[in-house]
């Protein structure tokens, strides 16, 4: 039986949880020598990184930021923005001030949970900032992911470890406690399809309709896809439905087609994309496609699906796979939102091993990659006529790389 929590969030405790939290005393100009100073014709990224990067870099699980050159699609180390353990997912407010981050953590402020925090992103004569807003609990271990939604009120966490969902309220960039969760309970003992990947419901990721209607969750231990009504004022999600996936499909992520009619939702341990219709009367997803990502002969399991990207016309798609390591390179039809994998071989190099997370930049002429096991960035060309990608790479040092942000 799912459980479900409502937690009314009073100034006193919001303040009491958020004066808790203190970074981590190690001086940054310690690390400063392994970063090069940012060009003046550059953007910047923002790599959260996972569990095991020390050394050079900074404590384990640092944010780290790297001058972006999209003239000739160039990394450049610059610093390290703050120490947080295991940075797993960045999500900027829509209105770019400030930075939420989700920690996978088993254990934060002597609780058995993961953490949420936010930052203010600030650019002064001195450098890029983040500067720490808040930080708080949430409702169960391992919190993969987070969201926030169009208006920046709502922010929304996924804890994989702990199966649960759970939503905060963000006033000016500060974060409640919880004030809603809600904790899934997976595949009945003895129907489990992939016991190995789906022994307990495994919250994966969070997101938002375009029409900021909607929230979702993918539910990878459950095959399923939580479907919620967004109550923006309240900071509140109600539940209103489920999308199921076939038994042993492990849905990762969900990305939404630019027309706002279409959605994609990863599906990692069969790495199959699977296409689906939106209604925003009902908030439901409808799948329409299914598309396989995986070269003949591969094995799933070893071989997962990871992530999407979709450019801004809405005319390409490109997927990532884990343990075959590549892109996989799509045309959109405009008018159902279906996939076509480009001629020939639509598989290409990720740059690395075990491709996390990756981007386009704002020219939309370079992909970059978080290639987790290989601890590296990588920059793979593109061309935006045709949406073909290069099959070669050039990478940049990164350790643990989780999630990129372009800020």
């Amino acid at each position: 039986m799912k459980t479900y929590s409502s937690q009314p969030s009073t100034r006193r405790a919001f303040l009491a949880r958020s004066a808790a939290f203190t970074l981590a005393a190690a001086p940054l100009a310690r690390y400063a020598a392994a970063f090069s100073k940012q060009p003046k014709d550059s953007h910047r990224i923002l790599v959260g990184t996972g569990k095991g990067t020390t050394g050079q870099f900074g404590p384990s699980g640092s944010i780290l930021a790297y001058a972006w050159d999209s003239a000739t699609g160039t990394l450049t180390p610059e610093s390290m923005a703050a120490a947080l353990p295991d940075s797993t997912w960045l999500a900027p407010s829509p209105d770019g001030k400030y930075l939420y981050v989700a920690s996978e953590l088993d254990q934060f402020q002597g609780q058995p949970t993961g953490a949420v925090s936010s930052f203010h992103m600030r650019s002064d004569k001195h450098g890029f900032k983040l500067e720490l807003l808040s930080q708080v609990n949430s409702v169960s271990v391992g919190t993969t992911q987070c969201a926030v939604d169009a208006t920046g009120h709502v922010v929304v966490a996924a804890d994989y470890g702990g199966g649960s969902v759970a939503c905060f309220a963000s006033n000016d960039g500060r974060l409640t406690p919880p004030v809603w969760s809600e904790h899934y309970d997976g595949y009945a003992a003895g129907k489990v399809p992939v016991p190995s990947r789906q022994q307990s419901a495994h919250a994966h990721y969070a997101s938002f309709s375009p029409d900021n209607k909607y929230a979702y969750v993918n539910d990878l231990g459950w095959d399923r896809i939580h479907v919620y009504k967004l109550n923006v004022v309240d900071a509140l999600i109600t539940p209103a439905g489920e999308a199921s996936l076939p038994p042993g499909s492990g849905p990762r992520t969900l990305h939404f087609h630019p027309n706002g009619k279409i959605a994609y939702c990863m599906d990692e341990i069969v790495s199959k994309v699977t296409v689906m219709r939106y209604d925003p009367a009902w908030g439901s997803l409808t799948p329409i496609q299914t598309l396989d990502l995986l070269p003949e002969g591969s094995k799933p399991l070893t071989s997962t699906g990871c992530d999407t990207v979709l450019t801004r016309d809405g005319r390409f798609a490109y997927f990532a796979n884990r343990g075959n390591n590549f892109l996989f390179s799509c045309h959109v039809d405009p008018a159902t939102g279906k996939l076509t994998p480009f001629d020939g071989d639509p598989r290409s190099t990720t740059g690395g091993k075990t491709p996390r997370n990756f981007t386009l930049d704002i020219t939309e002429r370079w992909i970059l990659v978080a290639n987790q096991d290989s601890d590296q960035l990588s920059v793979i060309a593109r061309d935006p006529a045709t949406g073909k990608l290069a099959n070669e790479a050039k990478s940049v040092a990164c350790p643990r790389p989780m999630c990129i942000r372009f800020v």
